[in-house]
């Protein structure tokens, strides 16, 4: 484990770099178990080093869906972390686990993070996701995308309120009917409601 922590240190550069990280983690991941990836996972995360730690949380990702520890490690611990870089990696590591178990298979889980009382878990699975649309299920089952979305749009949080309307406002791009459909039944008196009406509507011809 040290040695592969000192090889770490060793081909990660100074420069944040994503690219890398992810090739590490899917490279370790490749040629390990659910649960080496969860012991390395947590080990990684305790680095001081963001990036290191950044791919421990993509190893904890790939481990969820054997090793519940890892998803409730993510969601209860990481989603606290006060880099915002590693909100993004949770982000995606939450979108590995749920294609690791099904989109389809997902979606309590999806609806679930979306309604934690953390609003970085929250946006972890808005964020996370997008396209919606492009992932297997939402792809072809876009309007349960669009309910699990539109349900936040009085979110408290002004940040995950942008996710959430940009993440409409994509899918808005191949089911514009759709997406008009749900927002133009909006009360956008509401000013979080009226930001992400906003956003939602941005590439609509025939805005609500």
């Amino acid at each position: 484990m040290k040695d592969y922590i000192s090889y770490l240190n060793g081909v990660i550069p100074d420069k944040d770099c994503l690219k890398i990280v992810k090739s590490e983690a899917e490279k370790f991941r490749s040629s390990h178990s659910s649960n080496e990836c969860h012991t390395m996972g947590m080990t990684l995360y305790q680095s001081d080093n963001f990036q290191i730690q950044e791919i421990g949380i993509f190893l904890l990702g790939y481990a969820a869906h054997e090793i519940p520890e890892s998803l409730d490690f993510l969601r209860n611990t990481v989603s606290k972390h006060q880099n915002w870089k590693v909100q993004e990696i949770l982000a995606m590591a939450f979108d590995n686990h749920c294609k690791s178990i099904g989109y389809e298979n997902a979606v309590p889980l999806i609806a679930s993070w979306l309604s934690d009382t953390n609003p970085n878990v929250r946006r972890a699975a808005s964020e996370g996701l997008r396209v919606w649309t492009s992932r297997p299920y939402f792809k072809d089952h876009p309007s349960v995308a669009i309910r699990l979305l539109s349900d936040r749009k009085t979110d408290s949080s002004e940040y995950v309120r942008k996710s959430i309307g940009n993440a409409l406002k994509d899918i808005s791009k191949k089911y514009p009917e759709l997406v008009f459909d749900e927002i133009h039944k909006w009360d956008i008196s509401s000013k979080e409601i009226k930001q992400v009406y906003n956003l939602a509507a941005k590439f609509m011809e025939s805005k609500p």
